[in-house]
Formats: structure tokens, C-alpha cells, sequence
């Protein structure tokens, strides 16, 4: 029942947090120049007053920003997220068409780059100043220093164009008519770059925290009490140190999902997957307002869940924090 009480006031917090983000890109957007209307007037080569008319009342950009701002809420109160002008559907069905491709991308990668962190620096403070640490350190920081984009490029030149191993983009190969556990493993192949571009970044920074988390849980009284008692050095590790040390780590992946949500942007980009991404970037070149708050929206409501889970499970590895919450 604690552990109940506390998720309830953690959700009921972020509903506010999701309230100001969405009132305040709106706001942004409308000092943002020009509007969906203007992106289609662009690609028709214009258009005379009455087309301009009936088109901004169509889109509802002929009221004020506060009605429209006010409308935008009433519509969203009923989960109705507008309609996209770019593909002439609901906003829904275009976001729901493309999430699976950005949750594939975070969810493989956030959970590589957590488990190679957690392995290697393990490993780097089992053997700290000795060569495989300064080996894992050095390679973490190099990883760390070099862009994103960089890495994912670099990939696609030596895996895909030198050995032809891996695709260079694309979510699945069009035409191949896979279907079931091909299609699975088609979809695997080109996922791979694209994972391990956006999951080297973060792996190089989890690695280091948990190298200096373990090291500072080794320092502690009662770990020291259980080595003098004569327990295995495994078991200290592995039921003391490890599961101490991994608290930081918990903190970080709810404070580098919305980084990692950015970070997918980039990444789609260089391998055109069809995801939040790139429709993101598809939506502020048309001016297409509702779509790109349906994104904000999502995402922000993405970066909300992560973030309940995290200190849900931070919570269950430490109950000191339910009791601070009470």
C-alpha cells in the first residue's frame, strides 16, 4: 500500500509538468514564422483571398492564439489530438504509425547501452588502475567526445558500404515481401547501426558512473564487514556492491530519457526510419502545428511514464525514499 501511495502522488505531479510543457511550445511555436496554411500556399504556388480564407478557417487559424491555445486543450481533454495537414489524417493515426519505430530504437538502445555500462564498469572497478580499466575508460571517453551523427555515419560507411554486412538504412527492406520471423530478423538487421550509434553515447557515460559507484560502495562499513567476516568476494560484489551501486544508475536512465528521445531525432535522420524523428522534422517544414504538438505531447508524455517507472523502481530497491515521500 506504500508503494501505492507513492505512485499515486508521482502521477499526480506530472500532470502539471505536462500542462506547462505543452503551454509553453505552443506559445514558441506561435512566434515561429509563417503557418501550415503559408507551407501549402508554398507548394500551390499561392492561392487568391477566399482559398486563404476558407483554408485558415479549415485549420482554425483564424481565431486568436488564446482560442486556439483553448480549443487545443478542450480537443485534448477528449484525447483528440487534431488533424495533420501533411497527411491528411487524424494526427493519431500518423503518431501511431510511427511510435513503434522511435520505442524500438530507445527501449534497444537504452537497455544496451545499461547493460554494456553496468558489465564493463564492473569490470573497470573490479581491476581499477590496472590496464583493462584505463583500456575501458579511455575507449568510454572517446566514445563520449565524438557526435552522434559522426558514429552513425562512420557505421554505415564501414558495415554497410565496405562489407555490405548491415543495411545502411530504412526500417525494413520494401519489396522483400518478409512476413513473420523474417520479417523480424529484417527488421533486426536494420536496427542494428542505428541502436548501437544512439547506445555507444550513453553506454560511455553509464560505464563511468558505474565505475565510480562501485568503487565507492566498496569503501563502505558494511561491506568491509562482510569481507572481514570471510564472505566470498563474488557474493559481496554481486549481493552488496551491485545492487548499492546501481541507485545512480537508476536515477539516470529516467534523467537521459528525454535525451535519448532527442538523440532517436538524429538518428532517424541518418538512417531515415520512419519514426517520431523524422516526422518531428517533416512537420516543422510544412508548419504543420498539430502534428508537431502531437509529438510534443507524446514525448513529453514518454519522458513522464520513464521517469514514473524509474522512481518506482528506485523506490523498490530503497524504501528510504517512500518514506520521505510520505
Amino acid at each position: 500500500m506504500p508503494l501505492l501511495g507513492f505512485a499515486l502522488r508521482r502521477l499526480l505531479t506530472s500532470i502539471p509538468s505536462l500542462l506547462i510543457i505543452l503551454v509553453g511550445v505552443f506559445v514558441l511555436l506561435q512566434f515561429a514564422p509563417g503557418d501550415t496554411v503559408d507551407a501549402l500556399l508554398a507548394q500551390m504556388g499561392g492561392g487568391d483571398i477566399a482559398v486563404i480564407e476558407n483554408l485558415r478557417r479549415f485549420y482554425g487559424l483564424d481565431a486568436s492564439a488564446t482560442v486556439r491555445m483553448g480549443r487545443y486543450l478542450l480537443r485534448l481533454v477528449q484525447l483528440d489530438l487534431g488533424f495533420s495537414a501533411i497527411y491528411g489524417k487524424p494526427v493519431a493515426e500518423v503518431i501511431v504509425e510511427r511510435l513503434p519505430v522511435t520505442l524500438l530504437l530507445m527501449a534497444s538502445s537504452l537497455l544496451l547501452a545499461l547493460l554494456g555500462g553496468i558489465v564493463l564498469g564492473t569490470m573497470a572497478a573490479r581491476r581499477v588502475n590496472k590496464w583493462p580499466d584505463a583500456l575501458i575508460s579511455t575507449v568510454g571517453l572517446l566514445f563520449y567526445a565524438t557526435p552522434s551523427f559522426w558514429l552513425g555515419l562512420m557505421g554505415m560507411v564501414v558495415f554497410a558500404v565496405k562489407l555490405g554486412w548491415l543495411p545502411s538504412g530504412g526500417y525494413e527492406e520494401l519489396g522483400a515481401g518478409h512476413v513473420g520471423f523474417w520479417r523480424l530478423v529484417d527488421i533486426a538487421r536494420h536496427m542494428v547501426l542505428p541502436t548501437l550509434t544512439l547506445a555507444l553515447i550513453f553506454l560511455s557515460i553509464y560505464l563511468r558512473i558505474m565505475r565510480a559507484s562501485m568503487l565507492e560502495v566498496s569503501t563502505m562499513d558494511f561491506v568491509q564487514t562482510a569481507r572481514a567476516k570471510g564472505v566470498d568476494e563474488t557474493r559481496i560484489v554481486t549481493r552488496h556492491v551491485l545492487r548499492n551501486a546501481l541507485l545512480p544508475m537508476v536515477t539516470l536512465v529516467g534523467l537521459h530519457a528525454s535525451t535519448m528521445l532527442g538523440g532517436s531525432c538524429v538518428v532517424e535522420s541518418v538512417f531515415t526510419l520512419p519514426g517520431l524523428g523524422r516526422l518531428a522534422y517533416e512537420a516543422v517544414v510544412q508548419r504543420d502545428l498539430n502534428t508537431l504538438l502531437g509529438i510534443v505531447f507524446i514525448s513529453a508524455l514518454l519522458v513522464i511514464i520513464v521517469n514514473f517507472l524509474v522512481d518506482l523502481l528506485y523506490a523498490r530497491l530503497d524504501p528510504r525514499i517512500r518514506e520521505k515521500g510520505r
